[in-house]
Order: C-alpha cells, then sequence, then structure tokens
C-alpha cells in the first residue's frame, strides 16, 4: 500500500514499531518513525495555501474482500458531503446530548469517518476503545457506553454476536444508546435478535438498530433506515431467488426461504439504482446490481485510470460490485456479484450457506465458515471450509458428515467440505470473511494436510 500510495512520509504505531526497518526498507522516504517522532521534529513556520473543494483529502484503502485493496481517492468535498449527510440524515445527531464510543479501527472508513471525521465536525465527545481490546473483551465497549452514557456506537454483526455470548454484568444500564449502528458487511437479523433480548434486561431497546449501507468509494455511507424502527426484514422464496432473481414473499410454510435486512433509504441528494446485465434499471424485488451517485462518491482509484473507468460510468453512476434489489424505495443487500456461485442454473450465495452451518450446527460460531466454488471437470465444484476446534476423529468425521447432509437438505447441493484450524479463514482489516483469499489459499495448498469429505 504504501508503495501504490506513493507516500513520502510513513508513521508506524508503536505496537509494530519495532518492525520499522522491515516495513520501509528501499523505500526511500522522507520520514518513517512513530507518531511520537513525528510529533518532536521541528515546525517550520509556513503559509498554508487555500484548499480545493476537489482537492484530494484522503486515500482510504478498501477492504479488499475481493480484490487486492485499492486507493479510493476521497476528495474534501466528497469527503464533507458524507460526514453532513451521516451527522445531519443518517445519525441525526444532536447539538447537546449525543457522544459517541467506538472500537472501530480508525484505518477502516467506518472508523475514520463514522467515528473520527463526522464527531469532530459535529464537535461530539468520542470514547475510543483499543480494536484489540474490544477483541480480548467485548464486554468492555458496553460497560464503556453504560459508564460515560454513549449515545452512538457502530458495529459489524460479529461485533453484536461476540457481546451476546455472555449475559449482561450487573448494573450495566444501556439506556442511553439510542443509536445502535450496524454496517461494515452482510447484516445478520438472528444475531441481532440475540443481542436485543441478552441485553432488554440491562435498559437496551431493539428500536435502537439502525441498518445502514455503505462502501468506501461513496467515503462511508450510502444509505440508512429511519432512526427508531429497529431491525425490518424481508423473508423470500430461496428457490425462486435462485431460479429467476426475483425476491417474492414463500407461498408455503414448507418453501426454504431466506431472510434479508432492508438497509434503507439512499442519503439525501444521492441517488440509486438496481440495474440488469444490459444496464435497464429493474423493478422492486428484482435483483440486479446496485447503482449509486452522488457528491459522497471518490473521484477514482488512485492513479489507476482503468480500474476506475470499470466502476465509474461517464454520468458518474458508480457499480458497487453489489447485488440487490429495491423495495418500497429502500435497498435489500443480497451478496458480493463477485462471490456468487452458478450451479446448474442457479444463483447461490455463499453466505446462504455459511449461515446456515453455522446456524444450525451448534459446534460452529459467527465467521467459522467460508464458501466458494472452484472449477473441477469442466463444471462447477462448491468447497466450504470450517473451522474445526477439536483433534477427536470421530468429532471431525461426524461435523463434516453434519455440514455436507445439511447442505444437501437445506440448499439441495453437494458440498466438498474441508476442515481447517481456527483463526485460519483470512479476514479484512475491518474483520470480513475474504471469500477470493481463502478460495486462492485453497487451491495452493494451504490446508492439503486438512481430509476432505464429498
Amino acid at each position: 500500500m504504501i508503495t501504490s500510495a506513493q507516500a513520502s512520509a510513513v508513521v508506524i504505531p508503536d505496537i509494530i514499531e519495532g518492525w520499522t526497518d522491515d516495513i520501509v526498507s528501499g523505500l526511500g522516504l522522507v520520514f518513517a518513525g512513530s507518531p511520537r517522532e513525528l510529533m518532536a521534529r521541528p515546525v517550520p513556520d509556513m503559509e498554508l495555501s487555500p484548499v480545493d473543494p476537489e482537492a484530494l483529502s484522503y486515500l482510504q484503502f478498501s477492504s479488499g474482500s475481493t480484490r487486492f485493496p485499492m486507493g479510493v481517492c476521497v476528495s474534501q468535498r466528497s469527503g464533507m458531503a458524507n460526514v453532513a449527510a451521516i451527522a445531519h440524515d443518517g445519525l441525526q445527531v444532536k447539538e447537546t446530548g449525543d457522544r459517541c464510543v467506538s472500537w472501530l479501527p480508525l484505518y477502516h472508513d467506518m472508523g475514520l469517518v463514522g467515528f473520527f471525521l463526522t464527531p469532530m465536525t459535529c464537535q461530539l465527545t468520542v470514547d475510543l476503545l483499543p480494536t484489540r481490546e474490544f477483541a480480548r473483551r467485548p464486554h468492555v465497549w458496553l460497560d464503556l457506553i453504560s459508564r460515560n452514557r454513549g449515545t452512538i456506537a457502530y458495529s459489524p454483526s460479529f461485533g453484536y454476536e461476540l457481546c451476546a455470548r455472555r449475559p449482561a454484568a450487573a448494573g450495566l444500564d444501556l439506556s442511553c444508546w439510542r443509536v445502535a449502528g450496524i454496517g461494515g458487511d452482510m447484516i445478520r437479523a438472528h444475531i441481532l435478535q440475540e443481542f436485543a433480548e441478552r441485553f432488554a434486561p440491562a435498559g437496551f431497546s431493539a428500536k435502537a438498530f439502525v441498518a445502514s449501507y455503505g462502501m468506501a468509494e461513496a467515503t462511508l455511507a450510502i444509505s440508512f433506515v429511519p432512526l427508531n424502527t429497529g431491525i425490518e426484514t424481508d423473508t423470500i422464496d430461496l428457490p425462486l431467488l435462485e431460479s429467476k432473481g426475483i425476491a417474492r414473499a414463500p407461498t408455503s410454510p414448507s418453501t426454504p426461504s431466506r431472510t434479508f435486512v432492508i438497509c434503507g433509504k439512499v442519503l439525501p441528494g444521492h441517488a440509486m439504482e438496481v440495474r440488469d446485465p444490459d444496464g435497464q434499471v429493474l423493478k422492486d424485488r428484482e435483483i440486479g446490481t446496485i447503482y449509486v451517485r452522488g457528491p459522497s462518491l471518490m473521484s477514482g482509484y488512485f492513479r489507476m485510470p482503468e480500474e476506475t473507468s470499470q466502476v465509474l460510468d461517464k454520468d458518474k453512476w458508480l457499480n458497487t460490485g453489489d447485488l440487490g434489489y429495491m423495495l418500497n424505495g429502500q435497498i435489500v443487500v443480497t451478496g458480493r456479484a463477485k462471490d456468487l456461485i452458478i450451479i446448474n442454473g442457479r444463483n447461490i450465495w455463499p453466505q446462504d450457506l455459511e449461515w446456515s452451518a453455522e446456524t444450525h450446527i451448534p459446534a460452529l460460531r459467527s465467521r467459522d465458515v467460508a464458501v466458494f466454488s472452484l472449477e473441477k471437470d469442466n463444471h462447477e465444484e462448491i468447497v466450504a471450509l470450517i473451522q474445526c476446534r477439536t483433534t477427536n476423529p470421530e468429532a471431525r468425521e461426524a461435523l463434516r458428515t453434519e455440514t455436507a447432509s445439511l447442505f444437501r437438505r437445506l440448499h439441495g447441493v453437494d458440498v466438498s467440505v474441508v476442515l481447517v484450524p481456527p483463526h485460519t479463514l483470512p479476514q479484512t482489516s475491518s474483520g470480513k470473511l475474504t471469500r477470493a483469499k481463502a478460495r486462492t489459499m485453497y487451491v495452493n495448498g494451504a490446508f492439503a494436510q486438512q481430509p476432505e469429505v464429498a
């Protein structure tokens, strides 16, 4: 990333200061060191030039969940447009009384824009919890909200799932939490329901949940659900979705179904469309690619004009790479286009299989399963990598067999199940499962020592 950004200076966090020489060797940087060393340098007197609204504000490297991260060019204008929309329309920040609490890393767009730039612009107090501290003790986040009367806090679904594993501590009071935001990855309704039930005795209101949709290419946020509505879902006929790309309610209780979380309306001043492969705008409940346009969009990928032209057209519409459908003016996201698996004319979302396994098999947790497809003998084969915490041969065999049987029963597909050690499935810097990297690792033999069952 340093080379891609053509950086001339690098600030190294104290936690990895010992690796500075290895990181910057041969890069010819003007400065490389810790924040402490940077602040100790003399500051020359100089006149600051006026800032052009179209000037580059910062480069935000995308998470790289389906490809190598690229530098997203966020201008002064687009950054402030998104901050204003988040504060005024999404969160409806109060001039007095609001306080933010965050464990989100500042190198990720949700942490940087949502919990640094936006609060700073609105002059709100932010309590920052180190990400590694949250990972070790998730309830410290909740305790901080309770003690400091935090009103706004965000997390991907997995953060709520980590917290919901343990009951509320005595004296915990979450009644102050008015915006419990969710974003950064596909939203899992059942996890949020578990969290709400677990912490209702501590004063948490399920209506505080605020689902949202966004990405680095739009600075951060694209859509929000209205405040005080909680999580709203849409349950659809899964076979119809897979075969026809139509999202309609099941006609029978026995019909396999899939529940999606509604992610709200596009921010004011922005536009959103769902299009088919020919670029035609689709009707409500028809699955297609999500396109957005508006003042928050990036100007492009840093010094990558070809890649920019692939996602930004001449009218400044951004191809998000996400699939979804419109529903009464709100967007429902169904998954990443690059992750979609096509088997015998069926469109199969890998997260459907992942969530089924993680929901129905007690030994599995959130983010324990990665599903992708490979071409084998001129046909597509589905592979599921599953993190297994036992070394007992009988238990391992039972897990493989149970998972393969579950996929056949619930989804009607044969899946090659491969058990891998805990903590080996790759994730992005923001905690997203990266199926593309998991697939590459599998193809390159990283899990070759693990037996498989089809």
